[in-house]
């Protein structure tokens, strides 16, 4: 019988040989115009405007390829801010003496958006970090935050990163080959609820309520599966946003607010999703 070849075997020259081979053609001035380029490996005809719909399936594909290589199937999301500083650190965002008062005061967020993501890690290493793997923003503060609880514990985690003009380095505890950069803030965002079992958002700014907002859009329209929304801190969401004014005046539906559950620990957060997913201690 004759051996099985192995898996995406085929008689014909796979893409990346032929880019091997056609760095071997001779310097001529035709193989060294740009229309000669194999057309993947050519940058300038990869970013022209009338590829949007190709750059937009790549950037969804390739961390879905990654992810479903490593057998990650879920994770716990972290939405939050990226300008809120370690405790004792520097309020580095702070444009005057009241703003560095409260980013400071918040820093315990920071501290909570470890510990929770410590306890979601220890969870995930009893499934081989296949399922409640941590995910962040990929940046600093909360995002930082979460990828080095996960760090802590040696556990991997995810950062999706997206290309801004400031605050949007990775940070330094994702775990390299989980570090993705993106272009489109949508697809961005539809990599962060694909798998997510849980999303925990702390506070945070104008891009923590749009991806807070959006997951919140998809449960409540059906297009998601309901799954724990927890937000850290009550004070804090009750002024930033007033949901029960929203039922009053009819703008949703009564008990759209059950949605959500508030809590200001880590513990009380990991207890919410421990029960809703009736997991172990």
């Amino acid at each position: 019988m004759k051996p099985m070849e192995p898996a995406g075997w085929t008689p014909l020259p796979h893409s990346d040989e032929d880019l091997e081979r056609s760095k071997s053609a001779p310097d001529t001035p035709q193989t060294r115009a740009e229309s000669y380029r194999l057309p993947w490996d050519d940058e300038a005809f990869m970013t022209r405007r009338e590829l949007r719909p190709m750059r937009l399936q790549l950037e969804l594909l390739k961390p879905e390829m990654i992810l479903a290589e490593r057998g990650i199937r879920s994770t716990v999301v972290l939405f939050g801010g990226a300008r809120l500083p370690e405790p004792g650190g520097k309020a580095w965002a702070a444009k005057n003496e009241a703003q560095r008062r409260n980013l400071e005061a918040n820093s315990r967020y920071y501290d909570e958006a470890r510990k929770f993501a410590r306890l979601c890690s220890q969870h995930s290493a009893n499934t081989y970090y296949r399922e409640y793997v941590v995910v962040t923003g990929g940046g600093p503060g909360v995002m930082e935050a979460g990828n080095r609880g996960a760090d802590d514990v040696g556990a991997p985690s995810i950062g999706l990163n997206i290309v801004l003009p400031h605050e949007q380095a990775p940070n330094p505890y994702i775990t390299p080959e989980l570090c993705f950069n993106f272009h489109y803030f949508a697809i961005r965002k539809m990599h962060f609820v694909m798998r997510a079992k849980a999303v925990a958002v702390f506070p945070g700014g104008f891009g923590t309520m749009d991806e807070f907002f959006e997951t919140l859009t998809l449960i409540q329209t059906g297009r998601m599966e309901r799954v724990p929304v927890i937000l850290f801190g009550k004070s804090f969401w009750e002024r930033a946003m007033d949901l029960d004014f929203l039922a009053e005046q009819g703008t949703i539906s009564p008990g759209d607010q059950d949605i959500i559950d508030y809590v200001d620990t880590a513990e009380e957060a990991w207890g919410i999703i421990r029960r809703f997913y009736k997991l172990g201690e």
